[in-house]
């Protein structure tokens, strides 16, 4: 294994039956995710790049080949494992951003930091978060009643509260704005760059390439580029 890996894929295959046929999703995919990447993930619709991220964060297991984690094996861990390493190691950036409405803001995020353990400091932990991303002075307004652009910035300070080993996102500016898109990127970009954060995107958005220090093109299943930036 690479020194540097955070994550690493090897010769990953993945089939998905649809009734009486089978995809293949992903045919013998081998990569590296180095600590410190801010690296997306691109290719056209059914290359298999959303397939690879969820592999990646544990929410899906490979048909062959393997996923480690930190060096741990995640097609050896059953599903309570998985769910325990999802939770302490990886934070997640949904298309949909999968906020629960009622909640504020603040309690948004006091909520994943509470299922992690995190005691009386979770509040403040929280607002510090929000107030990073911009977002102080809405604390404590509910998610349904922010913007698309607010929404999915308390998404990002959710999944990077407790400083994840991994943040993973998925077409995480589809639903913005250019100008929304620039600035969630933007943020992210500056996580990465302050705090050493490593994250990885499923994006066909010009706009998010155009921040990463390194692109992986999926064709069909393959990995077909690997680019520096």
């Amino acid at each position: 294994m690479n020194q540097t890996a955070l994550v690493t894929v090897r010769d990953v295959t993945k089939l998905f039956s649809t009734g009486r046929s089978e995809v293949q999703a992903l045919r013998g995919v081998t990569l590296d995710v180095r600590r410190g990447d801010f690296l997306a993930l691109v290719g056209p619709s059914g290359s298999g790049k959303t397939t690879l991220l969820n592999l990646i964060g544990a929410l899906d297991s490979a048909t062959s080949g393997t996923v480690t984690l930190l060096g741990r094996d995640l097609g050896a861990m059953n599903r309570r494992e998985r769910a325990e390493l999802r939770l302490h190691t990886i934070g997640f950036v949904f298309q949909a951003y999968n906020l629960i409405p009622v909640l504020t803001a603040r309690e948004n995020v006091e909520f994943v930091l509470e299922l992690q353990g995190v005691g009386a400091e979770r509040s403040e932990r929280a607002l510090r978060v929000l107030e990073e991303l911009g977002l102080g002075e809405l604390a404590d307004r509910r998610a349904n009643e922010l913007s698309g652009g607010q929404q999915q910035r308390v998404a990002v300070a959710r999944a990077v509260a407790s400083r994840p080993a991994l943040v993973l996102a998925d077409e995480p500016t589809a639903n913005l704005d250019t100008a929304n898109a620039e600035v969630l990127m933007g943020l992210m970009r500056r996580l990465h760059d302050e705090h050493g954060m490593t994250f990885v995107f499923s994006t066909h958005d010009p706009r998010v390439v155009a921040h990463a220090t390194r692109v992986v093109t999926l064709q069909d299943g393959r990995v077909a580029a690997d680019e520096e930036r």
